[in-house]
């Protein structure tokens, strides 16, 4: 399926039907007279939200949607039907904005959500409405009243609880494939994720969503790159899981230049709950882990959590910082639905990590972090590996 998140569209609800005039003329009936029943209403324009959709795409081949017009009245005091409604059914977290792009109509943020846009016309009377005591014979029968009709734009935000940023190749697809059942595609370029993915982080009894979009480059709000039209998809999230590539000659100016993409784009993204994390140790020296973790500490002013999405290491730690603050956004704003609830994913939900995450708990590869930042193997009997073999030789 093709991802879209933007789509502009035309909708028109139903005209009302016109009223019908026509008298009673039949043998041997008294009191004949005017019967022209009034006309139908018009269809109405609908939006639904509805869950298990993650994209606008049945909106890019068809942009016209017209409600039925009412029926008209007939004779014998028959009123018009209604005309048949237009539902037009979005994703959880869609907006929909006037033809300017900056008027916010509505926000559909919970399935079931229904929100009537456009309401059809109203019949028009028929001769029988028109008859007086002093006008017994009208022949006056009204047309029904137009409906509305706009252009409208159908804007996608994810509902995520948190959302992953960096530079190209930080390791976000990796890292999201670690920890959900996601599959994004996986690649050793720069913009290898070309549209924003979700997956669902199963944490003991706990789930959360995690959202994954393209990387961002210096001057992304200018429209470098993909530019930083994606960073809707996260304007909802929670907190930020912030990945850094380890690789990188100066970790500290990676960090720099996302917050200031961030600061740049607004929506409240600099202000949101921030963790840190250091990717692709398992590419680094313990010296160079150590060395670059002081670096970037220095420049985000936090703690910052080494992480490999490729081996598993870390992804534990760095799902719980997360989590606890999801958990205090939860519950200080109780009223929000989960996104997991929201986007109606929680029976899909992954129940461990990823094989590569589940390295962590295996007794043959258990091991930790060591005061230097390197990381320390545990042998078999569960004493750590001092380098040295039995006779006591360093290796």
């Amino acid at each position: 399926m093709k991802f879209l998140d933007q789509a502009k569209i035309f909708v028109k609800s139903g005209d009302g039907g016109a009223g019908c005039c026509s008298f009673r003329r039949e043998k041997y009936i008294e009191f004949g007279g005017p019967d022209g029943g009034d006309g139908g209403r018009g269809g109405d324009v609908i939006l639904e939200c509805v869950a298990n959709l993650n994209t606008l795409i049945d909106y890019r081949y068809q942009q016209h949607f017209k409600a039925q017009k009412g029926n008209h009245g007939q004779g014998r005091n028959k009123t018009g039907g209604k005309g048949d409604d237009v539902t037009l059914k979005v994703p959880v977290g869609t907006q929909i904005l006037d033809e300017d792009r900056e008027s916010v109509l509505a926000d559909l943020t919970q399935p079931g959500q229904r929100i009537v846009l456009l309401t059809g016309g109203d019949g028009g009377f028929g001769n029988l409405h028109f008859k007086t005591s002093t006008n017994q014979a009208p022949r006056r029968a009204d047309e029904g009243w137009p409906g509305e009709e706009r252009w409208i734009w159908l804007k996608l935000k994810m509902i995520a609880d948190a959302g992953l940023v960096g530079l190209p190749n930080a390791g976000k697809s990796t890292f999201l494939a670690a920890v959900t059942r996601a599959r994004p595609k996986i690649a050793d370029y720069p913009f290898t994720t070309l549209h924003p993915n979700l997956g669902v982080v199963t944490l003991g009894d706990e789930e959360f969503v995690i959202a994954d979009i393209p990387g961002l480059i210096e001057g992304a709000h200018e429209g470098a790159g993909i530019g930083d039209r994606f960073l809707g998809h996260i304007e909802r999230c929670r907190v930020l899981l912030h990945l850094i590539d380890g690789t990188a000659d100066d970790v500290a100016e990676s960090y720099r230049v996302v917050r200031g993409e961030l600061a740049a784009y607004g929506g409240g993204l600099a202000e949101k709950p921030e963790v840190v994390a250091l990717n692709k140790c398992d590419s680094l020296m313990p010296e160079e882990i150590e060395e670059k973790l002081a670096a970037l500490s220095a420049a985000c002013g936090a703690d910052v959590l080494p992480l490999s999405g490729v081996s598993g290491i870390g992804l534990k730690p760095v799902l719980s910082r997360l989590f606890l603050h999801i958990r205090d956004a939860r519950e200080a704003e109780p009223g929000i639905l989960a996104a997991s609830g929201a986007i109606g994913a929680a029976k899909r939900a992954t129940p461990l990590f990823a094989t590569a995450a589940e390295a962590e708990d295996d007794e043959e590869d258990a091991g930790h972090y060591g005061p230097d930042g390197e990381w320390i193997w545990d042998d078999e009997d569960g004493d750590e590996d001092d380098g040295e073999d039995e006779d006591g030789s360093d290796r």
